[in-house]
């Protein structure tokens, strides 16, 4: 892809994302307003990647000269008022390489702000310059913290600390007991002044049906002469390990933060490193920001296109290798949760998604002429073959080989596929029996095995039989989604879902070609593709929802009945190629009518990168997640099949 700026006047709902690499980040709005309980300046993990804690909210800051007091900043208050007016001082924004704000108040004085997360000293660096020379400019800044867990909401309490537990090099408060100290270390002068401010009001808060309003404690002002020179701000956990001041030990981190992003590729290629982080002493894949940590399915998927199409191929290695001690009864975790280290094994196919992961890392290793070291070759097959032997057993909520070959899931009450969501007790896509995505990666990894030990083909060659035999759907033209419904033989689910294009695209073996594969290509182009990706289900369909808005249950009841999920763009556009003869004409052609509108949404949401999940209807509204690993890794992994050859 080619580079691009992303230089452009702030959009009202377009956010930032600045990553530390081991879970936690920065993030709020190119319009300065934060509108998530999320939105934060220094968010840790305490336990990388989970155990995230939200420290510094945010900040008010407003510049004094001659002429009068400007604010630079602005917040949303309940019930609905916008203070103070910073807004309209916005001149300028761009997120390349980094969120950058220029400012022109009304006596002509122009000041940048830039936010970033320097990985080298683990801080939030935010400094503010004169764009030219101004002969008196005070900028005061006020913190807004907090110290509470990134899902909740905090409140005016008395066990609030305001005063600072150490004062000298840098400024440092602990809050709470039990949470880390947030040190501020600036070219700044600190003025005490311990205020509360009320009601912060988060409208995507209120928007998703949940609690929405909350207070920040502020411990006092610092403030900066700008005519002096740039103004300096580094939040951590800890201070930077250096002696340097302020204004330099920015400039370098700054430096180094330029060579590693500019070293990255494109804006798309350097949004894959934000997700891809610490756990333990290996590596995982965050689902997405803000609020997923590493969830086993969306980590091997993710991984394809973040690493492998990336060429981080020793990130691939240490990912699957961390993962790969995780086998239990043939299942990896379908999460691991955000406090506490049991993980959850519920999912039917984050185990074989691992196992096209290991395959895709192997083919890439020996594209690329790397040598496999014999005890990590050891370690992933052996991960393989428990995964394999397993489901071949039987195992955790009905998972298991049936007499056909294929794999039979599912018990009630419980979401084993991707179309996971769950409203109370109620699944509501329960798709108990046999799945047909689950069936192309179960025939998948049986492939893949069968080549490391013959033990697998007999199984394989009856799977694979019975998938063409009871797939197809003639009188629709294309596959049931779900066969064997609730394990009773002969019951048929038929809705016309996105599930059926990993028969033909997606993954290493293709289970449908020749006429078969183009009809159900051209059946799921007709009815679920949409510029954003394809949606979950026809639009057709009676239990259709075009929109996902509402409260809670509202949303994950039309998670996938329609929502659109960009993820499946990937497995899409390599089927469209596969059923096609692969010219560099048709891929032009794919790259202008499936790539194009998913570049374009670069700058629509999560600047640079791609949503979790949109509207099925049109305008196809960006929703969920705008920081969605999967959905990039598959962006990316569709770019490097499209490019010329």
């Amino acid at each position: 892809m080619a580079a691009d700026p992303m230089r452009a006047e702030p959009p009202g709902t377009a956010e930032w994302l600045e990553t530390d690499g081991i879970g936690g980040f920065s993030s709020g709005t190119a319009r300065l307003v934060r509108s998530r309980r999320y939105h934060a300046l220094l968010l840790a993990a305490l336990s990388p990647p989970s155990g995230r804690v939200v420290l510094v909210n945010g900040f008010e800051a407003w510049v004094e000269t001659p002429s009068g007091r400007y604010a630079i900043s602005a917040q949303a208050y309940a019930p609905d008022v916008i203070h103070p007016d910073g807004i309209s001082r916005i001149e300028e924004f761009w997120a390349d390489p980094w969120p950058t704000w220029r400012f022109r108040l009304e006596d002509g004085t122009r000041i940048e702000q830039e936010i970033f997360f320097s990985r080298k000293a683990a801080s939030c660096v935010v400094a503010w310059k004169l764009a030219e020379e101004q002969p008196e400019a005070v900028l005061s800044v006020r913190l807004l913290l907090s110290g509470r867990d990134y899902h909740a909401l905090h409140h005016e309490n008395p066990a609030f600390r305001f005063e600072p537990a150490a004062t000298g090099r840098a400024t440092v408060w602990q809050p709470y007991d039990g949470l880390p100290p947030v040190a501020a270390l600036t070219n700044g002068t600190y003025a005490h002044d311990p205020v509360w401010y009320r009601n912060f009001l988060y409208g995507e808060e209120r928007a998703r049906g949940l609690d929405f309003t909350e207070d920040l404690a502020s411990p006092g002002l610092f403030h900066f002469d700008l005519s002096r020179g740039e103004a300096v701000l580094f939040l951590s956990t800890s201070l930077p390990d250096s002696t340097e001041d302020p204004p330099a030990l920015a400039r370098r981190m700054r430096s180094i933060e330029r060579r590693r992003r500019s070293a990255s590729g494109t804006r798309l290629e350097r949004a894959a490193e934000d997700y891809v982080v610490r756990r333990g002493k290996g590596r995982t894949i965050v689902a997405g920001y803000p609020w997923f940590t590493d969830w086993g399915r969306d980590t091997f998927i993710a991984l394809r296109g973040l690493c492998l199409a990336t060429g981080r191929i020793d990130e691939a290695r240490e990912i699957l290798l961390e993962w790969s001690g995780c086998v239990s009864q043939g299942m990896l975790p379908n999460r691991f949760p955000d406090q506490g280290n049991e993980p959850e094994y519920n999912s039917v196919d984050a185990s074989l998604w691992f196992v096209v992961a290991v395959h895709d890392y192997f083919v890439a290793c020996e594209r690329l002429n790397r040598r496999l070291a014999v005890e990590d070759r050891k370690t992933l097959r052996g991960a393989v073959e428990s995964i394999l032997d397993g489901y071949a057993r039987g195992t955790r909520y009905g998972i298991r080989a049936d007499s056909d070959g294929l794999l039979a899931a599912g018990v009630p009450g419980v979401q084993l596929t991707w179309m996971d969501a769950k409203v109370g007790d109620r699944v509501v896509t329960p798709r108990i029996g046999k799945p047909v995505e689950v069936q192309a990666l179960w025939i998948n990894a049986l492939r893949i095995s069968a080549a490391f030990s013959s033990d697998w083909t007999a199984i394989e060659q009856r799977a694979r039989g019975a998938f063409g035999e009871r797939y197809w759907n003639e009188n629709s033209g294309c596959l049931h989604d779900v066969i064997d419904c609730d394990h009773v033989a002969g019951r048929f689910d038929s809705r016309l879902r996105p599930n059926q294009i990993l028969a033909v695209g997606g993954l290493p073996f293709a289970l449908l070609d020749g006429e078969r594969a183009r009809r159900v290509v051209d059946a799921v182009e007709a009815q679920l593709w949409t510029p954003m990706g394809l949606r979950s289900l026809s639009p057709d369909d009676p239990d259709y929802v075009g929109r996902y808005v509402g409260d809670a249950g509202k949303r994950d009841g039309a998670y996938h009945q329609g929502t659109v999920w960009p993820w499946l763009a990937g497995p899409f556009v390599e089927a469209w190629l596969r059923v096609r003869e692969n010219t560099s004409l048709v891929r032009r052609q794919a790259r202008a009518r499936f790539l194009e509108p998913l570049r374009t949404h670069l700058k629509d949401a999560g600047l640079g990168h791609v949503s979790e999940i949109a509207d099925g209807d049109p305008p196809h509204t960006p929703r969920g997640c705008p920081f969605q690993a999967w959905s990039v890794g598959e962006v990316l992994r569709i770019d490097r099949l499209l490019a010329e050859k």
